[in-house]
């Protein structure tokens, strides 16, 4: 299996990657089973975080035996020493290691300084220092913070959103990564399920050479899909790129990533599912969102108090109340003609 070096870590991994949130969804014996097939077929690089419920552990349980062979990677959003410590402490533990090759900063808001000797930079520094961790690594959903990130040169990796419905700013973020020698890794390379051809998907990533998509599996027959485009090697073809250029023209502007970074709701609209429920309905089944729960979720956006708090966290510049309504719109449009399918 196809091997990049991840940025000045000098760490080898594989192309196809996998990221484990969603193993928190199965049991421990499937996510065993599945972590040991994405092993057995040449995997080699799985990502996680502290957060993640239950994923450090099914880690840890189906792969301790061959720890050397593979490369971990987790994060924490502890803001503090004493957090950030007990996290890495606790990662430890959980994934049955010793140490973790790349320990990530979080999606924090602002970048830790390095400057505190009580804060969560430092922190990471004194467990590298210990060999809890070997290289330091940051996560984020902000662009601005992101290149700070580059520029600051404190941290050897960056993982953000990555997909074929990537803006002109975000494929100019991998650029940047390549320029300082700082390891790509992409998020939502599905951009959270919209995009359903995944082909199109692992022939965009191929296009970048330095990005490292972590595909997010649950389940086996997406784990075999993956191994698939990764024994034949696909690459762009003319049919693959009819697709991307259909599905940016539908999803392009307007769109929202359902990172949540919106939320709190002050009237407890589901802002994240709400407002790309259209793209939920026509590419997804739809009919668990002709539920009355899902109805009456939908209504709630009429009681927007217009405070624009979600607007002004919108890492991606939404005007997301204007988008609601919209898609309050459609929905209600939509219900009226399939509910009672």
């Amino acid at each position: 299996m196809n091997k990049i070096r991840l940025g000045k870590t000098g760490l080898w991994v594989t192309k196809t990657a996998m990221g484990c949130l969603p193993i928190q969804r199965i049991s421990l014996e499937a996510a065993k089973k599945l972590l040991r097939k994405a092993y057995d077929n040449g995997i080699n690089y799985f990502d996680t975080a502290n957060m993640y419920t239950d994923s450090e552990e099914k880690i840890g349980a189906a792969l301790h035996d061959v720890r050397q062979n593979v490369i971990i990677s987790t994060k924490s959003g502890g803001t503090d020493y004493k957090t950030v410590t007990e996290h890495i402490e606790l990662s430890l533990k959980r994934l049955q290691t010793d140490y973790i090759d790349l320990f990530q900063f979080h999606n924090p808001a602002v970048m830790p300084s390095p400057e505190d000797e009580k804060g969560a930079y430092a922190a990471a520094l004194d467990a590298k220092k210990k060999g809890y961790i070997r290289h330091i690594g940051i996560t984020n959903h902000r662009l601005k913070v992101a290149h700070q990130a580059i520029d600051s040169g404190l941290y050897e990796t960056l993982q953000f959103p990555f997909c074929y419905l990537a803006t002109d700013k975000d494929v100019e973020l991998v650029k940047d990564c390549k320029t300082h020698d700082m390891g790509f890794i992409a998020m939502k390379g599905l951009s959270g399920g919209m995009l359903t051809n995944a082909a199109a998907c692992y022939a965009f990533m191929q296009e970048h050479d330095n990005v490292v998509p972590i595909w997010g599996i649950q389940h086996e027959w997406e784990l075999e899909q993956w191994l698939k485009l990764t024994e034949i090697n696909q690459q762009m073809t003319e049919e693959l790129q009819a697709v991307i250029d259909k599905d940016r023209k539908e999803l392009s502007g307007n769109f929202c990533r359902s990172c949540g970074y919106c939320m709190p709701c002050t009237v407890g609209i589901d802002i994240p599912q709400a407002a790309r429920m259209a793209m939920l309905l026509r590419r997804s089944p739809y009919k668990r969102f002709m539920s009355d729960e899902w109805y009456a979720k939908m209504q709630k956006i009429e009681e927007c108090v217009h405070c624009d708090l979600c607007k002004s966290r919108c890492p991606y510049g939404l005007d997301t109340p204007s988008l609601l309504q919209y898609m309050l719109k459609d929905y209600n449009e939509f219900y009226a003609e399939h509910h009672n399918d």
